[in-house]
């Protein structure tokens, strides 16, 4: 009882990660969308990069809660992972975009991955 009890636990937390994961990345392709209408397309990332941290910030402060800093880390891992595929799928290979990978974009993978980890490293030394 007790193990199927921490593999549901456990499968929770990963459809979790996996959710929040998909929903941020997809407000952030929403955001380039919208703004490749509104800014010059080499300035994109630029003004989705401040919204899409605030929004990470928000999820990892209020929605996200995990019992150990490893749990954090691979969060971030999974998060990174999920961003580069789905923008090598959604944005290289489906816009043809030959020069999407920018100073802005490995900043935007950066942060993917240490946001988790610094929220999970302060929410476990307080």
């Amino acid at each position: 009882m007790d193990t199927n009890y921490r593999q549901e636990g456990k499968r929770k937390i990963f459809v979790n990660t996996l959710l929040w994961g998909f929903g941020l990345w997809f407000f952030g392709y929403v955001l380039g969308i919208v703004f490749f209408y509104l800014v010059p397309s080499n300035m994109i990332g630029w003004f989705v990069l401040p919204l899409g941290i605030v929004a990470s910030l928000w999820v990892l402060l209020k929605r996200i809660k995990r019992e150990s800093f490893k749990d954090y880390v691979n969060l971030g891992l999974i998060w990174t992972a999920m961003a580069m595929v789905l923008d090598y799928i959604f944005i290289v290979r489906l816009f043809n975009s030959t020069d999407y990978y920018k100073p802005d974009v490995y900043l935007y993978y950066a942060l993917t991955l240490l946001l988790p980890v610094i929220v999970g490293w302060r929410k476990k030394t307080k």
